[in-house]
């Protein structure tokens, strides 16, 4: 979590993305979700990923890969998402982390 992260001397950013923006969730009338990253400030290393709503067990792998490769922000917020899906989420919550978000 951010407070666990913080606890343990990193600076962190972070970044959120909330399921009501994106057009699959509106589509199959499940808006109430969100993705929350949590990542390493100064290398950009994703620390923790959080993800509350419908479907996130299918999305839940990639934010387990981000996090066993010691993948960057950065990095993950370049990774091609497919459209329209929920996990659109995780590349958004990606993009506000580095600041790039779409829909802030």
């Amino acid at each position: 979590t951010q407070g666990e992260a913080e606890a343990k001397g990193h600076e962190v950013v972070v970044g959120k993305a909330n399921f009501r923006i994106f057009g699959k969730a509106m589509a199959i009338g499940e808006q109430d979700g969100f993705v929350k990253i949590v990542a390493e400030k100064k290398y950009g290393e994703v620390l923790g990923v959080h993800m509350i709503g419908p479907h996130v067990t299918d999305m839940i792998a990639a934010g387990v890969a981000a996090l066993r490769l010691e993948a960057t922000m950065d990095f993950m917020a370049e990774t091609m998402h497919a459209h329209p899906t929920l996990a659109e989420a995780m590349l958004e919550a990606y993009e506000d982390a580095v600041g790039h978000a779409i829909h802030k």
